[in-house]
């Protein structure tokens, strides 16, 4: 019997390694950060396909959907902090249950609206400078194969896919790039959309190729977000690959890791 209760001890310890290995990464990931892959283009070229990130969890205090499943026993927020217009925020998708990661436009009370591309908040244009072309190569991107939307479209597979690049600047000082691709009137135009208390409007910095608060969630687009969604704000990519799997070493982009966004 004794020769048989060392390997029996021996896997009891390491199944109780493995449950607190998984708790502790769950509190970590619960009250911390938590990871977040970038599977879109649509906040090019803030971030692209295949940029690895931590969301601070700490940023705007907790909700129910701090903790995996949307299990957390909150109603609304507890140790909230207001966010800034211009975070990078990953939040809950109203109606579909995923994670989206967007830019904070639109604080609760806000008009926002776009005219010929430009972007009003309560009836005032923030100002685009233009800064020369984002220029990448047209090929499949990330473990989804999604390819690029260019300006200069056709484009042939390993052709220059390019697009016109702006820096916004913020009723609040914020600047940050966006992206053009297309001369569509939508959504490039629109109506003036005001953000309801407790809500917040997004947008994707790739104008062109982002399903954002512009669209109704009925069509595919997120409306408005209640603060209660939102998950934590985006500070820094860790780590980056341009491949279809972390292990080819050789699309890794040595330049975007450890970059501020």
């Amino acid at each position: 019997m004794a020769s048989r209760s060392k390997p029996d001890s021996g896997i009891v310890e390491t199944i109780k390694t493995v449950v607190w290995a998984l708790v502790i990464a769950g509190v970590f990931r619960t009250l911390f950060f938590q990871p977040f892959f970038i599977p879109s283009e649509s906040m090019k070229d803030t971030l692209l396909i295949g940029d690895f990130l931590f969301v601070n969890k700490m940023a705007y205090g907790y909700s129910r959907y701090s903790c995996p499943f949307a299990a957390c026993p909150i109603t609304g927020r507890i140790l909230g902090s207001d966010p800034e217009q211009g975070d990078v925020v990953v939040f809950r998708h109203p109606t579909s249950g995923q994670d989206y990661i967007k830019r904070l436009i639109g604080l609760p009370g806000d008009k926002i609206q776009m005219k010929e591309g430009v972007l009003f908040i309560n009836d005032v244009a923030a100002p685009q400078e233009p800064d020369g072309q984002f220029v990448e190569i047209y090929d499949a991107q990330g473990s989804e194969g999604n390819t690029p939307k260019c300006e200069n479209r056709p484009v042939g597979i390993g052709g220059e896919c390019t697009r016109s690049r702006f820096i916004e600047t913020l009723p609040n000082g914020t600047q940050h790039s966006v992206l053009n691709s297309d001369q569509s009137s939508f959504p490039d135009n629109t109506d003036v959309f005001v953000v309801p208390e407790g809500k917040f409007f997004f947008m994707g910095d790739n104008r062109d190729n982002s399903m954002d608060s512009r669209f109704s969630p009925n069509v595919g687009g997120v409306g408005f977000v209640p603060f209660e969604n939102l998950i934590g704000r985006a500070d820094r990519v860790m780590f980056s690959s341009a491949g279809s799997s972390l292990f080819f070493f050789w699309t890794w982009r040595m330049d975007r890791f450890f970059k501020a966004i």
